[in-house]
């Protein structure tokens, strides 16, 4: 996590009622996902656990984001402002933001359409942690690496398939389940989208 300023640095003699607001981002997309407040110590808590932490008004407690959901914010990043009132949070959210099941608390969704696989890996993530019974993610999880890495193959095949069948609608269909399925193997293996973007853009500076 890269934090460059201290908790000392903070003005919290600005702060009302000992808070500061707290802009949460979503490191992957740059995209603003809710509006918190953090107190000295709640701001410490994040440091220290690396999830997302606020001082809830309504609770008049310390508040974990994902405490009850799991949907918990990861954080890799935290900015002080010039005012050294406001901070800027970039965290990965693993699930929905929002209670209500929105990506964001302004019920958004990620910036451009390949943004939204950002979102399609927190709701692997998220899913995987189900019943096996109730999520397809879970149960193709149960199953183990090498189903997975079958599946793979297999909608690789089919995706092939259509485009020398000149079907663009299958394709597309097709392209999906591998993108997907892909997903769940790069989270099996402890891996994420990142990491291939990451690959080709050193593929491509060098």
């Amino acid at each position: 996590m890269l934090v460059d300023f201290t908790p000392d640095q903070v003005a919290w003699d600005k702060a009302a009622d000992g808070l500061v607001p707290a802009i949460i981002q979503d490191a992957d997309t740059g995209q603003a996902l809710m509006l918190g407040y953090m107190s000295r110590e709640s701001l410490q808590a994040t440091i220290d656990g690396g999830k997302a932490t606020f001082f809830s008004r309504s609770k008049q407690r310390l508040w974990t984001k994902g405490e009850s959901s799991h949907n918990y914010l990861l954080v890799q990043e935290i900015r002080l402002d010039c005012d050294h009132d406001t901070l800027l949070v970039k965290a990965q959210p693993q699930g929905p933001t929002c209670h209500t099941g929105n990506y964001t608390c302004w019920g958004e969704q990620p910036s451009g359409r390949t943004a939204w696989l950002s979102q399609l890996e927190a709701i692997v993530q998220q899913r995987a942690k189900a019943s096996p019974d109730a999520s397809y993610t879970a149960s193709l999880m149960q199953r183990g690496t090498k189903r997975i890495a079958q599946k793979v193959g297999e909608e690789g095949v089919e995706a092939a398939l259509a485009a020398m069948a000149k079907d663009r609608e299958e394709l597309t269909n097709e392209s999906a389940d591998l993108l997907f399925h892909l997903t769940v193997l790069l989270y099996d293996a402890g891996l994420c989208l990142d990491d291939v973007v990451a690959c080709l853009q050193a593929r491509h500076k060098g």
